[in-house]
């Protein structure tokens, strides 16, 4: 059974962005599907998906939903450097801190996961 940590890094500023966001939380929904051992971290710019997806209003919230068991977190320096930390804690999102303020895809690495950016 593959393991697969899904990163988004993706910023918010461009109509691609979206793009790339989608493709993420699909990608999540396929592994869910197949059985597969599957996580999605948010990173970077990323971090500030998390207010816009956890808006009901919003056009990608319910496949959001539908991943919710699969996030394994944000990171959590970046929640802080793109200011969105409170609104991370307030959408029931986790932080990750495993090296240095930020998740450690090296630990997961050496778990077996493959980690896929988008």
């Amino acid at each position: 059974m593959p393991s697969a940590s899904i990163v988004l890094l993706a910023g918010t500023e461009q109509h691609s962005d979206l793009a790339r966001v989608l493709n993420a939380l699909e990608l999540v929904r396929e592994c869910q599907a197949a059985g597969d051992q599957v996580e999605l971290i948010f990173d970077g710019a990323g971090v500030s998906w998390i207010p816009l997806l956890a808006d009901p209003e919003h056009k990608l919230h319910k496949v959001f939903v539908s991943v919710r068991e699969s996030i394994a977190g944000a990171c959590e320096f970046c929640s802080g450097a793109f200011d969105v930390k409170e609104d991370v804690r307030a959408a029931g999102v986790p932080f990750l801190s495993e090296f240095e303020g930020h998740p450690s895809l090296r630990k997961r690495i050496s778990e077996g996961f493959q980690v896929i950016t988008f």
